[in-house]
C-alpha cells in the first residue's frame, strides 16, 4: 500500500493595528458576535476576541475574509475553540 502525501495549505492571517484606532484583519471565517465593546470573530487561526470602546465594523468582506474595525482597541486575544470543546467534554463526562 502506497502512502499519499497530503499537502495542507498553511492557514494565513494578517492582523494590523494602527494607533489603537483601526484594526485590519484577514483570514476571518465568520462573525460570532459584535457590539461597541466587544467583537468575536472566528478566523483561520482560532477565535479572536477584540475588546475596546466605540467599536464598529467599517468593512466586512465575508467572501475574502477581510474585516476593518474602527474604535478604541484595548485588547485582541486569540483562543483555540478546540481546547474549549475538549474541556467541555471532560467536564460533561465527570458529571454523568
Amino acid at each position: 500500500m502506497e502512502k499519499k502525501e497530503i499537502k495542507i495549505e498553511e492557514k494565513k492571517s494578517l492582523l494590523s493595528i494602527e494607533n489603537r484606532k483601526k484594526l485590519i484583519l484577514n483570514g476571518v471565517v465568520e462573525v460570532v458576535s459584535f457590539n461597541e465593546e466587544q467583537i468575536v470573530l472566528n478566523t483561520n487561526l482560532g477565535t479572536l476576541n477584540i475588546k475596546g470602546q466605540g467599536l464598529k465594523m467599517n468593512k466586512l468582506d465575508v467572501q475574502n475574509g477581510d474585516v476593518i474595525i474602527i474604535g478604541t482597541i484595548n485588547s485582541c486575544i486569540y483562543t483555540n475553540s478546540q481546547i474549549k470543546k475538549e474541556k467541555e467534554s471532560l467536564i460533561s463526562r465527570l458529571f454523568k
